[in-house]
């Protein structure tokens, strides 16, 4: 016969699934009001974190400054005047030359378009002139039936442009305050918190910012990498405006999803209009061939070893961020999860210190 349950150890063991249970629920409850109230101030937490990931990128730079004698205002104010000159220089990279061949790319553009009639026209689809025409008829006409949701869309683009730009402004002039006072916060903060968290919390967030500084070089990694590769095949098939191009790839890269998406189908478009479908085409396959590189390979390998997170956890993470909040989730998903872990760390090593330690020192170090 089996032995009979014991009521006393069931007993403790619903009591202690009730507790753990009970405790779960309030830890969810306190992640939920949070989440909330860092949604209700948005538009203050999102500059916050452009500032601080422009300032990772930055700051390496100031300190070097900081170091040879330049007082904090002034060598915060050099590299903040150098990095939007670098950004200046990037855009006059990308546009010029764009501006440049404007009337070259149009025909192209007009050319490409008689081309694809062309195909359109021959087998397998033998598409005649007529239905080209109905099909160009019928699009019009449903453009026409949706302007209203046409001009919203318009005004809801115009205004997500507008709100980057100030994100961006704001952005600036908080990586230069951060830049010229950083050094300070950490001691500021450590007389602002009482007992233990005084040298808990500055610890943490040490931490923290040495992991958003991995996660920034370990991305512009990535982009030089995207960069590197696209450039060349756009070099080997002779494609106009190489270095644009690439230039453009690597800017692109910081932005999850929509900056590959956009840099390619400029890529794409313009070695259409230059050289061909079949160009076009290649094209084509080598942008999804280091996009599938860069997401599946390079990037969770890099992040991995920058951030101390394995590479299936960083890919989660960005699918999850972007099932949650879109473009801004799978931006902000992997530095989140390194600092979560970067918590997780240092409280492990913290129990593990006081498990280790004899009785009489906890006691003292409690004391």
């Amino acid at each position: 016969m089996s032995a009979g349950l014991s009521a006393a150890r069931t007993r403790a063991a619903l009591r202690t699934s009730a507790r753990v249970s009970g405790e779960l629920l309030l830890i969810l409850v306190m992640l939920a009001v949070t989440l909330w109230v860092l949604g209700r101030m948005w538009s203050v937490v999102w500059p916050l974190l452009v500032g601080l990931l422009l300032t990772t990128l930055t700051w390496p730079p100031a300190r070097f400054l900081r170091r040879h004698g330049w007082r904090p205002a002034l060598a915060a104010a050099v590299v903040t005047v150098a990095f939007l000159l670098v950004v200046l220089g990037i855009v006059a990279l990308i546009a010029v030359p764009m501006s440049s061949q404007t009337d070259e790319l149009t025909d192209g553009v007009v050319e490409g378009i008689q081309r694809l009639r062309e195909w359109a026209a021959g087998p397998p689809l033998n598409i005649g002139d007529d239905e080209i025409t109905g099909a160009m008829d019928s699009a019009v006409a449903r453009i026409q039936d949706s302007v209203g949701s046409i001009t919203t869309a318009v005004a809801t683009g115009v205004g997500a442009v507008v709100n980057g730009l100030i994100t961006a402004v704001l952005g600036v002039f908080l990586m230069f305050f951060f830049l010229k006072d950083g050094p300070r916060f950490l001691p500021w903060l450590a007389r602002q918190l009482p007992g233990r968290l005084a040298t808990d919390v500055p610890v943490v967030a040490l931490r923290g910012w040495e992991t958003l500084g991995s996660f920034v070089r370990s991305q512009a990694l990535v982009g030089l990498l995207d960069a590197v590769f696209i450039g060349l095949g756009l070099w080997i098939l002779d494609v106009p405006l190489v270095l644009p191009l690439a230039v453009l790839t690597f800017v692109s890269a910081f932005v999850p999803i929509v900056g590959a998406l956009f840099a390619g189908f400029v890529a794409v478009l313009i070695a259409l209009v230059s050289n061909g479908l079949t160009d076009a085409l290649i094209v084509l396959a080598i942008i999804v061939v280091v996009q599938q590189l860069e997401g599946n390979v390079f990037q969770p390998i890099l992040q991995s070893r920058g951030l101390g997170l394995h590479a299936a956890v960083i890919l989660l993470a960005v699918t999850l961020g972007g099932s949650l909040s879109g473009i801004v989730g799978s931006l902000l998903a992997v530095p989140l999860a390194a600092l979560i872990a970067v918590v997780w760390n240092y409280v492990r090593e913290q129990l593990t210190a006081q498990l280790t330690d004899p009785p009489e020192a906890a006691a003292t170090a409690d004391g």
